[in-house]
């Protein structure tokens, strides 16, 4: 079959979206207005570990406006019925009003549902509890371990002792939390048996079935809505208790209700990236040719669920190496349960592990990148598959020309202008290309406009545009006449908005679906005795602007609305399906990035400035460039945070986050961004999926720490390794 023309993938568009969100007409899941609503604030637990002794809710009833309080002793049991195909970690999920027992601090221990957010918020503040505290455990360096998750591969140990040169080294990693700007929020409406939700969700089909699986509910009676995500990062990925309880509230008062998390109690309503404590014992000969690795990592998890993400991922296949072995253990702590971050696992790897060989660079006294090179692999070592691509030499070479490696000194603390030690600094990223079944369904109008709806969701990377700018290519229309619709769990099933899965899932969905529904119009045309494609053989009919036509022969050809409105077809449709990869998997499919990053530091306070910084990028087919390289500044940006500023803080005596709100939980604002460069290798990745591309929404954010990290110790000479890196360190 003839080639699609393809003007609208690859172009640099503005977003299709873009005008409703600066003119405030996108609704976000707080702002639906439903009739009848009313507001609940969440009561939360004071203790980080005990049971609730007594709850006083007279005060809070007898406030003007407030309808019911709603706590353990006097809410519905409810089934929570297991639910295997959710995000759920292993373990037991928190059944919110079940019981007296308090798991962590800002546990929800009551909800106050009233006529007025202010009247529900000062009930909130008049309802009294009394528990039996215990003394939580929320210090990882304190706590007992789990039994490890191991890899091995060759003997890791032996091979450590008969390499030239070893080093042992211990890192921490702070616990970092999302802080989207839209809050997390839930609208719950009841409907006789039948259950509306407006939540704030990555993943409207996990929380469609998480809500019928506590419920008891039969799926078709439970509906999400969606259309739009202030911002996510990984938040939204499972569905949190605060969506049962507005879903409770709203059953019991048999009133619509409307729920909003506050900034503070995001940081313990939902997950975070956990901490990590990670020693690494490394060797190699003198050449630097990696010879063992051996990673020893603990991570934060709670009491009642074990999460687990891919940290050990980078270590088993970055780098050439015969010698590895890991053992991963959770540390069972007092806490909320972790979810994943931007770069879940993988930044927290790759951090370790490039700041460890800028380290071995710095010992041997070769270039990083000429180390890295030197153990480059041929196929991805941890399970000897061939790589579909991996363009990472390409990665360092552009990067090293553009910014201006050369001009690095290997001897750190060599440059300085006045008061700043200048240091440059580059790491190596990685993230696996993951991708699950999809579907998606298109509707071609007799008018030639087209509709594509899909259960995905849109946080901010862009989704309802690059999907159009694929539907309109395979259906040869322009952008103006696609409407691609998400965010509702009426629509075909889609997997979870995250791990950069969307566009290699979803986007296969909408193209196969696409194609479908083009060929049909051909196969129409072609057969149809009064079209002047009729006897043309189907394979050689391209479409563009609505129009069929002869591949090279465009006067040979007509509309699609002339060609269904005389076949009396009010529409074409067909359900676009995406199986998920290929199994057993035939390649090792990843994005692979080099960061580089220039710094300034006072040379008397310690303080740290980025100056510069650059990504180059081997992320397969770019949909999208003007997207693309959004994507990557905001994950710099969110790379310098994890690296320089943001680090939640735990009273350990109650187990309270004592930063938890953006005054002082820091994040990079516009003066701690710098100037930063952006580039993607051209190319695509067919092995991958039919549209070729790796993702890109979390390798943007590897690497970016270490690079920052690497580039400190040359500006300074002093190694920290201890995330973030804080003044206090540099003195």
């Amino acid at each position: 079959m003839s080639p699609q023309p393809q003007s609208a993938v690859g172009a640099p568009l503005s977003r299709v979206d873009g005008r409703l969100k600066v003119t405030g007409k996108a609704e976000y899941a707080a702002e639906h207005d439903i009739k009848g609503a009313v507001h609940a604030v969440i009561v939360d637990a004071s203790i980080g570990r005990g049971r609730i002794r007594s709850i006083d809710t007279r005060a809070a009833e007898k406030h003007a406006g407030v309808l019911r309080v709603i706590h353990h002793r006097n809410a519905p049991k409810l089934p929570y019925r297991d639910n295997p195909g959710s995000n759920n970690p292993t373990g037991r999920r928190l059944r919110v009003f079940q019981d007296d027992l308090v798991l962590f601090h800002g546990q929800p221990v009551a909800v106050v549902v009233a006529t007025t957010l202010e009247a529900a918020q000062h009930g909130a503040s008049l309802v009294k509890v009394a528990y039996n505290a215990e003394q939580p455990s929320t210090d990882i360096s304190k706590a007992e371990p789990g039994a490890p998750v191991p890899y091995a591969r060759g003997d890791a140990e032996a091979g450590l002792r008969s390499s030239a040169v070893r080093l042992d080294l211990t890192y921490a990693l702070a616990r970092n939390h999302h802080n989207p700007m839209e809050p997390h929020a839930t609208v719950a409406r009841w409907d006789g048996d039948r259950l509306t939700v407006w939540d704030k969700t990555q993943w409207i089909v996990g929380t469609h079935d998480e809500i019928a699986a506590v419920f008891d509910l039969p799926s078709d009676a439970v509906r999400v809505i969606n259309p739009f995500v202030g911002g996510g990062f990984g938040s939204g990925l499972r569905c949190w208790p605060h969506t049962i309880v507005a879903a409770l509230a709203a059953r019991v008062t048999r009133r619509p209700v409307k729920l909003v998390l506050s900034r503070k109690q995001m940081y313990f309503g939902t997950g975070f990236r956990p901490a990590y404590a990670y020693r690494l014992r490394l060797g190699s000969d003198r050449r630097g040719r990696l010879n063992a690795a051996i990673h020893d990592f603990d991570a934060e998890t709670s009491s009642y669920e074990t999460f687990f993400e891919a940290a050990g991922a980078p270590g088993q296949m970055l780098y050439s190496m015969p010698n590895v072995s890991q053992a991963y253990r959770q540390v069972p702590l007092d806490v909320n349960t972790p979810i994943w971050m931007r770069g879940p696992g993988f930044a927290t790897g790759s951090y370790v592990i490039e700041s460890a060989l800028d380290e071995l660079a710095h010992e041997l006294g070769i270039d990083p990148i000429e180390l890295r090179r030197r153990n480059e692999p041929e196929e991805d070592p941890s399970n000897d598959l061939p790589f579909s691509t991996r363009r990472l030499r390409e990665c360092y070479t552009v990067g090293a020309r553009e910014f201006g490696w050369d001009r690095r000194s290997q001897q750190p603390r060599a440059r300085r202008e006045g008061d700043w030690l200048i240091g440059m600094g580059m790491a190596a990223g990685v993230y696996h290309s993951g991708s699950n079944a999809a579907q998606a369904r298109v509707r071609l109008d007799a008018d030639g406009t087209a509709l594509v709806e899909t259960a995905s969701s849109d946080m901010g990377p862009g989704t309802y545009t690059s999907q159009t700018q694929v539907a309109a290519d395979a259906l040869g229309l322009t952008m103006r006449a696609v409407t691609f619709r998400l965010g509702d769990s009426l629509y075909p099933p889609t997997p979870p908005h995250g791990g950069s899965q969307t566009m290699a899932s979803v986007g296969s969905a909408v193209l196969d679906g696409c194609d479908q529904v083009r060929r049909q119009a051909i196969e129409l045309a072609v057969g149809d005795e009064e079209s002047p494609l009729y006897g043309v053989n189907a394979d050689d009919v391209v479409v563009r602007n609505g129009r069929l036509h002869v591949q090279g022969t465009p006067a040979r050809g007509e509309t699609y609305k002339s060609l269904l409105a005389r076949n009396g077809r009010s529409h074409l449709e067909a359900r676009g399906s995406y199986a998920g990869p290929a199994q057993p998997e035939r390649h090792s499919i990843s994005a692979y990035n080099a960061t580089f990053a220039e710094v300034a530091v006072d040379a008397t306070l310690g303080l740290v400035r980025v100056r510069r910084m650059l990504g180059v990028y081997d992320a397969g087919r770019i949909i999208s460039p003007k997207l693309a390289e959004s994507q990557a500044i905001g994950g710099i940006v969110g790379g310098i945070g994890q690296a320089l500023l943001e680090h939640t803080v735990t009273d350990h005596r109650d187990g309270r986050i004592v930063n938890a709100s953006l005054a002082d939980y820091l994040v990079p604002v516009n003066a701690d961004v710098p100037e930063v460069g952006v580039i993607y290798l051209d190319g695509d990745d067919p092995d991958g999926n039919a549209l070729g591309v790796k993702g890109l929404g979390e390798v943007v954010l590897v690497g970016v720490a270490p690079a920052i990290a690497n580039a400190v110790f040359n500006a300074t000479g002093r190694r920290v390794r201890e995330l973030p890196i804080t003044a206090e360190a540099l003195l």
